[in-house]
């Protein structure tokens, strides 16, 4: 699939935004909407001309908004769908951009989907989801059972409250799994269109996609001079060139990691992180957070580039990099994060000196670059409780 990107990305540098934390607009303690409206000189002050905004759908907020209950309404305790619209409108005056934070592979067990699905009765949304054929099989994959109607258990994704959303098995080893190309699968990858086609109808600019190479499952090999995960790069083909038809401006990231199959799949770029594959560090790591423990924040445990009492060598990243980078870089955008929402800040570790040269060198490396909120200050983590996952 060749991609077309948009325009605009050629000179975007985006700032992500987590909304329960970035500023508050009417003192309830919790960030919000019009707070981002607010601070939006602000953002393009800084260089930055796009957003991209965490979870700001309802939810019950177990997992921080990657629990979705219902992926077409604002959650209450950042605003309304009007404030929201408003935020695209403000910001597209400034000549800014606004992406949406997608979570496809899942859901909350509030959804209205899961109830239905979850009911003894068959209906439109008993293969909404992946259950297996009786309450007490399991599989593999982490599950839940004796919590439904149904006689069945369901396979869920992460937490116990996030069901995962059937998307087929790329190999099946049990009657009761979908295939990918089955009339279920299809539904939940139209249902997806359908949720993109609505925020881009009321404004959105894209999304950048939540563990967007996990929606089909056992889909890891498939084969020799295959680029691998062949089934879940096939529905996002499907689906991007759905939504890219009737909105070819519409960006799309991807939390991949492997760029030549994000962008084989259709996304216009995808993100550098710092995961372990087959349980040693990446490039990336190599480079800003060489650490045994991702929340260790002791520089002296940092063996980093960037890290100038860590020892570490910048040849490791280039090995990494540099092969990737040149596969791709006329497929799309492999882009750099100076820190995310699961990526740890490197304010804790490094100097405010190592800092400003590690940024330097993340924000002028090909790509479009991520700026996470407060690192423009060199913010740092506070010990306090975690509430929302």
């Amino acid at each position: 699939m060749q991609n077309e990107h948009a325009q605009w990305l050629r000179d975007a540098v985006f700032y992500e935004i987590y909304p329960q934390s970035f500023y508050d607009s009417n003192g309830d303690g919790i960030g919000d909407i019009p707070g981002i409206i607010e601070k939006l000189d602000y953002v393009k002050s800084l260089g930055c001309n796009a957003i991209w905004l965490n979870p700001c759908y309802d939810s019950p907020f177990k997992d921080a908004g990657y629990d979705v209950r219902d992926y077409k309404k604002v959650a209450a305790r950042y605003g309304t769908n009007e404030d929201l619209q408003r935020l695209f409108s403000e910001a597209h005056n400034r000549g800014m951009h606004i992406l949406l934070d997608l979570v496809p592979g899942h859901t909350s067990e509030e959804h209205e989907w899961f109830k239905q699905s979850s009911r003894a009765q068959e209906n439109e949304f008993s293969k909404r989801y992946i259950w297996t054929d009786s309450a007490f099989s399991g599989y593999s994959m982490p599950f839940i059972g004796g919590e439904s109607e149904r006689d069945a258990t369901y396979i869920l994704n992460f937490f116990k409250c996030q069901p995962a959303l059937n998307y087929g098995f790329a190999h099946r080893d049990r009657a009761w799994q979908s295939v990918p190309d089955s009339k279920e699968a299809a539904e939940t990858r139209a249902a997806m269109v359908d949720v993109m086609r609505f925020w881009l109808s009321l404004g959105a600019d894209g999304f950048r996609v939540d563990m967007a190479d996990s929606l089909v499952k056992n889909d890891d090999n498939n084969g020799e001079g295959s680029l691998g995960k062949d089934n879940t790069i096939r529905a996002w083909q499907e689906m991007l060139g759905a939504v890219k038809a009737e909105y070819p401006q519409s960006a799309f990231v991807s939390e991949w990691g492997r760029p030549r199959q994000a962008l084989a799949a259709g996304f216009d770029m995808d993100f550098y992180l710092n995961w372990r594959w087959d349980g040693q560090p990446n490039g990336y790591a190599r480079l800003a957070r060489d650490v045994d423990n991702a929340l260790d924040s002791n520089p002296e445990h940092d063996h980093s580039y960037f890290n100038a009492r860590g020892g570490g060598s910048i040849c490791p990243f280039l090995d990494d990099y540099c092969p990737q980078y040149e596969a791709t870089c006329d497929e799309g955008y492999f882009s750099f994060i100076t820190c995310n929402h699961d990526t740890p800040r490197l304010a804790p570790r490094l100097s405010e000196r190592e800092r400003r040269i590690a940024f330097g060198m993340i924000l002028t490396m090909p790509g479009v670059p991520f700026v996470y909120y407060g690192d423009e200050i060199g913010m740092k983590y506070r010990d306090i409780p975690t509430k929302e996952g």
